[in-house]
């Protein structure tokens, strides 16, 4: 029989898994259950109603969080010309237009988010292998396709955050750390579902939530009553 560690065993004593939590009382379990050495990450799980097979029932969106995520976001922006004092000004880690394309070509990957003006994405386009499988591709639908860079940038600076069902009908998004007071996490978490609840297709028969729960990097999940 496997052997679980005492902190494993500590925390199993306090999530009743046939139980499910008000919202409050759930970020009140994470806070309380035995810490690790490092900041974990508060993840938001949502297993939603959809009929995968109907197109018009693909869910993305993007939402800013109040509290933001609790980590500087590297941005890297790729443009060219006046383009790229906006977005210096407006904070962007790196900038560039070919020449930052060409680095990224050969394995440089410093940065969190990518943005892009929409005269650079036909060269950009040959980062779509490299870009594409680590979510850093930019995209029209998340925003981060644009010629209004500065605000791009302070959006994403600001906690902006893409979320998008998976192939299980699934979302799974970091709303901050840990160490966040409960109202931060609190205030993170119910702007995220709104996010999602307001975009619900029309063409979904009944509740749109399926489950909610939240858990952190090491720690136990907890239900959320919806």
């Amino acid at each position: 029989m496997k052997k679980h560690s005492k902190r494993f065993n500590q925390t199993e004593k306090i999530v009743d898994k046939t139980k499910t939590y008000e919202l409050k009382e759930a970020v009140s379990i994470l806070k309380n259950a035995p810490k690790v050495k490092f900041d974990e990450t508060v993840e938001l799980n949502i297993h939603l109603n959809l009929d995968l097979q109907k197109s018009d029932q693909v869910i993305r969106g993007t939402v800013v969080l109040p509290n933001g995520i609790g980590k500087k976001i590297k941005v890297a922006v790729f443009c060219k010309g006046e383009h790229e004092k906006q977005a210096k000004d407006a904070g962007a880690d790196i900038v560039g237009g070919e020449d930052l394309i060409d680095k990224v070509s050969k394995g440089f990957l410093d940065f969190d988010c990518a943005i892009s003006t929409p005269e650079m994405m036909r060269d950009l386009s040959k980062l779509g292998r490299v870009l594409g499988p680590r979510g850093l591709m930019p995209s029209p639908k998340s925003g981060t396709v644009t010629d209004k860079i500065a605000d791009a940038i302070k959006e994403v600076k600001a906690g902006k955050i893409e979320f998008k069902a998976d192939k299980q009908a699934g979302i799974h998004v970091g709303i901050g750390k840990i160490s966040f007071s409960e109202v931060q996490i609190i205030d993170n978490a119910k702007t995220l579902l709104d996010a999602v609840s307001a975009i619900k297709p029309p063409s979904v028969k009944g509740a749109f939530f399926r489950s909610v729960s939240l858990a952190t990097s090491m720690g136990p999940g907890v239900k959320i009553a919806l």
